[in-house]
C-alpha cells in the first residue's frame, strides 16, 4: 500500500514559518535537518493525530515567490468561527471578505495566507 507521507513547501524565513505554523495552527516540530544532501535546511512539522507532515524547506540562495492561487492545503477544524476568531486575534487576515455571511449554512470554509503566500483552507468538519 502506498502512503502519503509529507508535503514540501519552500519558505523565505525558516524560523518565521515555524513560528507561524506552530503558534497559529498548533503544529509541532517533528524533525530538523540543517543540511540536506541538496544543501537545504528542512523542518518537518506535525499536527498531533496526523501521519502526514508539512515539510518546510529553506535555502539562502532560493527566493520564494508564490504565485497567487498556485496551490493550497486544507485543515479541518471543529468550529470554524471560533477557530478564525482566534486566528484574527493573532493578527491573521481571514478571507474571502464576508466569509461568515457567505457560509452560514452547509460546509463552512475560510482561507488565510502564510507569510510566503501559500493559501491555507480552513474547513469546518462535520
Amino acid at each position: 500500500m502506498t502512503v502519503f507521507l509529507h508535503t514540501r513547501i519552500r519558505v523565505n524565513d525558516l524560523e518565521r514559518s515555524i513560528r507561524y505554523y506552530c503558534d497559529n495552527f498548533d503544529f509541532r516540530v517533528l524533525s530538523r535537518n540543517d543540511k540536506s544532501p541538496a544543501g537545504n535546511e528542512i523542518v518537518h512539522l506535525e499536527l498531533p493525530g496526523n501521519a502526514h507532515t508539512l515539510e518546510l524547506t529553506y535555502s539562502p540562495d532560493y527566493d520564494v515567490k508564490v504565485p497567487e492561487d498556485l496551490m493550497h492545503f486544507a485543515l479541518g477544524v471543529p468550529d470554524l468561527i471560533a477557530y478564525c476568531d482566534r486566528l484574527e486575534k493573532n493578527g491573521l487576515e481571514i478571507w474571502p471578505d464576508g466569509w461568515r455571511e457567505k457560509f452560514v449554512s452547509g460546509r463552512k470554509m475560510a482561507f488565510v495566507d502564510d507569510p510566503d503566500g501559500y493559501e491555507i483552507e480552513l474547513l469546518e468538519r462535520e
